[in-house]
């Protein structure tokens, strides 16, 4: 996956820290899909830190390259595990409870929290070990 990103510093180790816009599912072109841009409930950028072989300067405009395998391997433990975990809670208290729908809104509810806390857990988990990278390939003529 490549995307357009502004360097904000160069770290002591050679590496910077960039400015990655965020992406959303209509490109941000929320007219065009229909619906409420939700770019404003939410930071425009993500800062990452990223292998920087070209020596861009803070201020540069550039190219930065991530393993697209594993952006989507994240998307899916953040989105969808969570809803999976709460309709499978759902549906087991519904089939254990009969009519009456507390067990399984509450049981859905564990799921839903359950798929959060996996996700929260897997994000620490790929912080430390570095397995989603970032590496700058170019660097926009201008910059």
């Amino acid at each position: 996956m490549i995307q357009t990103a502004t360097v904000t510093k160069i770290l002591k180790d050679g590496r910077a820290e960039v400015a990655v816009r965020r992406q959303s599912a209509c490109g941000h072109d929320c007219a065009q899909c229909g619906g409420g841009c939700a770019e404003m409930m939410v930071s425009p950028t993500v800062a990452v830190i990223a292998e920087n072989p070209l020596r861009a300067m803070p201020g540069d405009s550039v190219q930065v390259e991530s393993s697209t395998g594993s952006v989507l391997g994240a998307a899916v433990l953040v989105y969808l595990v969570p809803f999976l975990l709460f309709f499978l809670g759902y549906a087991l208290g519904a089939g254990m409870n009969g009519p009456s729908e507390g067990l399984g809104a509450a049981l859905g509810g564990l799921g839903f929290g359950l798929g959060v806390l996996l996700a929260v857990l897997a994000d620490r988990r790929v912080r430390r070990r570095r397995s989603i990278s970032f590496r700058i390939t170019a660097i926009e003529p201008g910059s």
